[in-house]
């Protein structure tokens, strides 16, 4: 396809795991990380990556920036192998692993950003513009001359994503950006990732934990689980394939019969808190609407399913976290 930025055709990743089995033995067994992987991105895309614990997500990243080689088929990015072509690539692609860092740690972010700037040697001009605006985006202002050891989670994961974008790359990889983060926090890369794709057309892999950066940024989601894909689509199809629920935690005034709502069914009741379920795919407003008209309401929140859970439901089989 003429628009397509990453293809990816019948790739697998094998490794040998080896475990003492005795005094003097060990046991070799190979493990299918990634089995027979395919799919195709377009540039401007931003597709979901989502799947349980050891399902092969940051493998598949890692093959797409070239720390991994595969063990079998296809893959390009921008039309070049991404392990023979990694220098040139790097030009092009920007990644952000959310449990590692690429900041200097006993550095001012700023130190951070000039290195940045030298390594992938950014013109003058392309390096304050862009720098400029990722600090004004990500409120990075008042951080630029803080070590990066004495930042918080929130605001180093900003400070990442800021360096993975001065080089303006084409394609963005982004491994769980925003784990352990705050709302606030979370909210604000969301804003800001949005706004790259839309204005630049920065092709954006996304893999989370949290569907709500799923459905706040991704008109697309691919489901991986045990090394395959297992769902190319839309998010309500995932919903609807899934049966996956939301729940509504409802914390009445007083202490109330079990709720009976149109479009629910009650979960558990525990004292004046109760959890009523209802389709994903259903708007939470005219239950909320409903329950509000009809009881006093503490306080009232919406819990989204897990990735998991969705997974799960697909196949009637329990996932395990490896």
């Amino acid at each position: 396809m003429d628009d397509a930025l990453i293809e990816v055709e019948g790739v697998t990743k094998s490794f040998v795991v080896r475990r003492r089995a005795g005094r003097f033995r060990r046991t070799r067994t190979v493990v299918d990380a990634v089995a027979g992987l395919d799919f195709t991105v377009r540039r401007g895309e931003m597709v979901g990556y989502i799947g349980p614990n050891g399902a092969g997500k940051s493998t598949t990243i890692k093959m797409l920036t070239g720390i991994l080689l595969p063990s079998s088929g296809r893959l390009r990015v921008a039309g070049a192998d991404p392990v023979r072509d990694r220098v040139r690539l790097a030009q092009r692609m920007g990644v952000v692993f959310g449990q590692r860092t690429t900041l200097w740690w006993d550095l001012p972010l700023r130190d951070s950003y000039e290195l940045a700037r030298r390594i992938y040697r950014i013109p003058d001009a392309t390096y304050t513009r862009n720098l400029a605006r990722c600090v004004e985006l990500l409120e990075l202002e008042d951080l630029l001359d803080v070590p990066v050891r004495q930042l918080s989670l929130g605001q180093r994961m900003r400070g990442d994503i800021a360096a993975a974008l001065l080089h303006e790359p084409e394609v963005l990889y982004l491994d769980e950006p925003t784990i352990g983060l705050d709302v606030v926090s979370k909210r604000r890369v969301r804003e800001f990732l949005a706004r790259v794709n839309a204005e630049r057309g920065t092709t954006v892999l996304l893999t989370t934990h949290d569907l709500t950066d799923i459905e706040q940024l991704c008109s697309r989601v691919m489901v991986i689980d045990h090394g395959r894909v297992v769902y190319d689509g839309g998010l309500d199809g995932l919903h609807e394939q899934g049966r996956s629920e939301r729940t509504l935690v409802v914390d009445l005034e007083r202490e109330q019969p079990p709720i009976e709502l149109p479009g629910t069914r009650l979960v558990r009741c525990e004292g004046t808190r109760q959890w009523l379920a209802f389709p994903a795919s259903a708007s939470a407003a005219p239950l909320v609407a409903a329950l509000a008209g009809r009881y006093a309401l503490r306080d009232l929140s919406v819990r989204e399913p897990e990735i998991e859970d969705v997974i799960a439901r697909m196949y009637g089989e329990a996932v395990v976290a490896v």
